[in-house]
């Protein structure tokens, strides 16, 4: 599998089977990533790597953080998406609903069956039934700059797994504990968690992973000048 491949193969992966991934196979999987550009160098990424009992003390904290609400409203003070999203330009949010819409559809969960989109949610918390989950921590003190360099790392062991079969789902929902995942990790007060990411081998006969992500068309996003 080539990059382009690779890019164009990725999803955010939604049903894992439980096949486990060895620790070998997942640090050296780290290790090629570790290869992910970074502004001067400055490689602001720390990872967190739980399987096993480690993985299920985090479903369980979160059942119990959350109190069977899994989208109950949690202030932060770096929230997931800014908080006048649909006021900076309307096409951000509209792309936001569109793909959540694209998912429920494929799931047969209607508009009206909330409780049915909340319990499918929850799976955000149990990761989707992957293996392993990965944890990505920065210092808090670190600039925006080095914010894009630790995506750019996200994205690069995406693609890697992408290149073993593996699949991924970054997620940013875990944000909504990050109090509580600094405390279980017992990370320095300069610390924090940012997000999290499932990875494992995807389940191809579940139908959620059938959705692919609409992208806007390049003349929305793209200007060429001195061509």
């Amino acid at each position: 599998m080539n990059v382009s491949e690779a890019v164009a193969r990725r999803i955010s992966t939604r049903a894992f089977l439980p096949d486990p991934l060895s620790r070998a196979d997942v640090s050296a999987l780290l290790e090629a990533a570790q290869r992910s550009p970074s502004g001067g160098n400055v490689q602001p990424w720390k990872v967190i790597a739980v399987a096993g009992e480690a993985r299920d003390a985090l479903i369980a904290l979160a059942a119990s953080s959350l109190a069977g609400d899994p989208r109950a409203v949690v202030e932060l003070d770096r929230p997931i998406y800014p908080p006048d999203l649909l006021e900076m330009d309307p096409v951000y949010d509209q792309r936001r609903r569109r793909v959540g819409e694209m998912m429920y559809d494929i799931l047969d969960v209607p508009k009206t069956d909330r409780a049915g989109r909340l319990a499918w949610f929850a799976n955000n918390y149990r990761f989707f039934g992957a293996p392993v989950g990965l944890f990505f921590v920065i210092d808090k003190r670190m600039g925006h700059g080095q914010w894009a360099h630790m995506g750019m790392y996200m994205q690069t062991i995406a693609l890697l797994a992408e290149e073993r079969g593996w699949g991924t789902c970054m997620q940013e929902c875990w944000a909504r504990l990050r109090e509580q995942l600094n405390r279980h990790f017992e990370l320095p007060d300069n610390e924090m968690v940012y997000c999290g990411m499932s990875l494992g081998v995807p389940d191809r006969t579940h139908k959620v992973n059938s959705l692919y992500a609409e992208r806007a068309p390049q003349d929305e996003v793209v200007r060429f000048l001195g061509f």
